[in-house]
């Protein structure tokens, strides 16, 4: 049962993401919201809305460590899994120029976000600072991305290349919040089978976090990463990394510990999360455009992802070797 409930809600949550971000977009479309909106706004947060439910659901169910688990996770999963599957695809040419602005940010959320871990929990204060922090990064994003013919462009081409849901206002709204409501079903499951693994297995609920429940959720960014690398836009992916990481370290992280503290373990501070800024810090070359990743580094990528995963499944016994 706890199996059918981990992969049953990865599969609700993949199905129940696509059609709400479907009915998203098609009724942002209705009310004629500007395409560079719809892209920096709804479906960035339809693409993270698994993360985010099932963050909160952890730390409403009373697993916190489920919730800072998946948060790091996910974030280690985005440059490793992510931008290794798509260089293995197709190779990483880069920002036509240095982007360091990106670059700074990101190492500036993630730093801020570990440090502020380091006191042994995210409360009302600090996950206040931290959404304050994303609420800034949003605004200065969409002036800098609406002045910028490039990038508005790439967000026009983004929500256009989405198939619309061709039906009446009422049935546009109704699915998405039947994907709404699909996507919090599969969060729930998610969780509870995360919950059952970890009794089971006796391991800690931040290894389940780390490993199974941080993969489920990353599934939409890496499903959005491949299509593009196979349309040989694999340099959108670091896009969606920048983009991903900073929601939910910023973003969810903030949101939810506003909503419920959550505890951070000394496991996850003396490895873990050392691990997320050192996996950043790889990031930043790609964005000031000094590597442009080809084939081996994403194999290299990935061969990192694959032995975080395995030294964290032996040392808690949940792998056996």
């Amino acid at each position: 049962m706890m199996y059918l409930q981990l992969f049953g809600g990865i599969a609700v949550l993949l199905a129940a993401a696509e059609v709400f971000i479907r009915g998203a977009v098609s009724l942002a479309k209705i009310l004629d919201v500007p395409p560079l909106v719809i892209g920096m706004t709804v479906v960035a947060v339809g693409t993270s809305a698994p993360e985010l439910l099932v963050t909160l659901d952890a730390a409403l169910s009373g697993v916190p460590g489920i919730a800072v688990g998946n948060i790091i996770g996910s974030n280690i999963a985005n440059v490793f899994l992510i931008l290794g599957v798509s260089c293995l695809l197709s190779p990483i040419r880069g920002p036509a120029g240095a982007n360091m602005r990106d670059g700074f940010v990101l190492m500036a959320g993630t730093l801020m976000f570990a440090l502020l871990c380091e006191q042994g929990q995210l409360e009302l204060w600090s996950g206040g600072a931290l959404f304050v922090a994303f609420l800034g990064f949003l605004a200065s994003t969409y002036r800098k991305e609406s002045k910028d013919e490039k990038a508005a462009a790439e967000h026009v081409l983004e929500v256009e290349g989405m198939s619309p849901i061709a039906a009446p206002l009422w049935a546009v709204i109704l699915s998405t919040v039947l994907g709404l409501a699909g996507i919090v079903w599969g969060a729930h499951l998610l969780v509870e089978g995360g919950v059952d693994v970890a009794r089971v297995f006796g391991v800690s609920e931040e290894v389940i976090g780390l490993t199974v429940i941080a993969l489920g959720t990353s599934l939409p960014e890496l499903a959005a990463s491949v299509v593009a690398a196979f349309r040989g836009h694999a340099d959108i992916a670091v896009g969606n990394v920048v983009g991903s990481n900073l929601f939910n370290i910023l973003g969810i992280a903030g949101l939810v510990a506003m909503v419920s503290p959550l505890p951070v373990s000394e496991n996850i501070l003396s490895f873990d999360i050392w691990v997320m800024v050192g996996a950043t810090a790889l990031v930043l070359p790609i964005l000031a455009g000094r590597w442009h990743p080809g084939r081996w580094s994403g194999a290299f990528f990935l061969a990192l992802y694959i032995g975080f995963i395995g030294y964290t499944g032996v040392s808690a016994g949940l792998f056996q070797v």
